[in-house]
């Protein structure tokens, strides 16, 4: 018998095209996320794109307030799951101090604006159509989540789904806002 099971990890298996290989013996479950400190020396790339209303937006308006920058697309379980959890974050921790985006991977605006309609999702919703943004912040998995101090500079990158009400993310989140 094969000791080891597949185990989900960094994205969906499949759709999101992460999985890891865990001892089936593991006492505790494995986070579906990776964190990790944004790279020294790298620059936090510029962002400027379009929304759902097609208007023109730029990461640099949001200076003055941290951000979570979550790249995403309506075709990852993971990112729709997580979703929610993101939406609740800027009225729990206060609008003038954390903005949250949701930057979409390489889909028709059509699409994205069927999925904010089907799920509710109030957060602002910009396009990434070529996967250009997504290419310049080194994102490989769905989803990514990059957090971005009041000064506009990337402290760190989590890939995978992430509960953002939880404890450990909450923590995270408050030290980004108070930097």
């Amino acid at each position: 018998m094969n000791t080891w099971n597949r185990r989900q990890s960094l994205g969906a298996l499949g759709a999101c095209g992460v999985a890891a290989l865990v001892p089936a013996f593991a006492a505790e479950p494995q986070p579906a996320f990776e964190r990790s400190d944004w790279p020294r020396g790298t620059p936090t790339p510029k962002l400027e794109t379009l929304n759902l209303d097609g208007q023109a937006v730029k990461l640099s308006d949001l200076k003055g307030r941290a951000v979570l920058l979550n790249f995403w697309a309506s075709w990852c379980e993971p990112c729709r799951t997580e979703m929610p959890t993101l939406q609740g974050l800027p009225p729990l921790l206060g609008e003038d101090r954390l903005a949250v985006i949701a930057l979409n991977f390489k889909e028709p605006p059509q699409r994205a604006l069927r999925f904010v309609a089907q799920t509710g999702l109030t957060l602002p919703v910009w396009l990434d159509p070529l996967g250009e943004h997504a290419r310049a912040w080194g994102v490989r998995v769905f989803p990514t989540t990059v957090l971005i101090d009041r000064q506009g500079r990337a402290h760190q990158r989590v890939r995978g789904e992430v509960d953002w009400s939880g404890n450990e993310a909450l923590g995270w989140v408050e030290r980004l806002i108070a930097q």
